[in-house]
C-alpha cells in the first residue's frame, strides 16, 4: 500500500488527509481516492502535476487535445502510480476546480503492508473540505466569515446555499466511503 499526506494549502482551519491506496493504482484511482477522501464531489476537471526523471514538468489527468497546452497530456488512468510517486521524491501537487484552483499538496509518505481487505482507507484527517464552487482559498475565507457572523447581511443566504449549516472543524476518518474508480470513469466517460 502507498501512503499519502494530502494537505489543501491556504485553509484555516487547515484541511488534511492520509490516506493508504493500493499500489497497483492508476493516477484515475488515485484521483478518485483523493476526490472521496477529502469531501469533493468530482464536478470539475483535475490534474497532477509531476516531475519526471528529468526534470521536466509532467501533467497527468484527462487529456484534450484541442486544448493541447492548457490541459494534461496523460490520461491518468494509463499511468500507474508506481512509476511515478516513489520515495525520495518532492510532493506532488494535485489540482482540482482549475477555476477556484484547488491546489493540493501530496506527499508520498512510504509504502506499508497490506493489512486485511477494504483499501483505499483513509487513516486521518483533519478539518471539512470547502463547499464546491466557492471561489478558491479567498472565497473560503469570506464564506467563513460569513457564516461566523449572524448579523452579516449574506448571513442566512449562504447558510441555505451550504444547505443549512457547516461546520469547518468536522471531519471523520471513519465516515470516508471509497468509490470504486472504474465504476467513476464509466459514469465520467460513459454516462452509465
Amino acid at each position: 500500500m502507498y501512503q499519502f499526506l494530502i494537505v489543501l494549502p491556504g485553509t484555516d482551519p487547515l484541511v488534511w488527509r492520509r490516506i493508504l491506496v493500493p499500489e497497483r493504482y492508476s493516477f484515475w484511482d488515485l484521483h478518485v481516492a483523493i476526490q472521496d477522501a477529502m469531501g469533493w464531489l468530482d464536478s470539475h476537471l483535475h490534474e497532477f502535476e509531476v516531475l519526471d526523471q528529468d526534470g521536466q514538468l509532467e501533467r497527468i489527468g484527462i487529456p484534450d487535445d484541442d486544448f493541447p497546452d492548457e490541459l494534461p497530456r496523460l490520461a491518468g488512468w494509463e499511468v500507474p502510480i508506481a512509476t511515478r510517486l516513489t520515495n525520495g521524491m518532492g510532493p506532488v501537487r494535485y489540482r482540482y476546480d482549475f477555476g477556484d484552483d484547488w491546489g493540493h499538496t501530496l506527499e508520498f509518505e512510504g509504502l506499508e503492508p497490506a493489512n486485511g481487505d477494504g483499501y483505499p482507507r483513509c487513516l486521518a484527517g483533519a478539518s471539512a473540505c470547502p463547499p464546491e464552487d466557492v471561489g478558491g482559498t479567498r472565497g473560503y475565507a469570506e464564506f467563513l466569515r460569513i457564516i461566523r457572523n449572524r448579523r452579516h447581511p449574506e448571513h442566512a443566504e449562504t447558510l441555505t446555499w451550504v444547505g443549512g449549516a457547516f461546520d469547518p472543524h468536522a471531519f471523520d476518518p471513519a465516515a470516508v466511503a471509497f468509490d470504486d474508480p472504474r465504476q467513476r470513469w464509466r459514469m465520467a466517460f460513459e454516462g452509465s
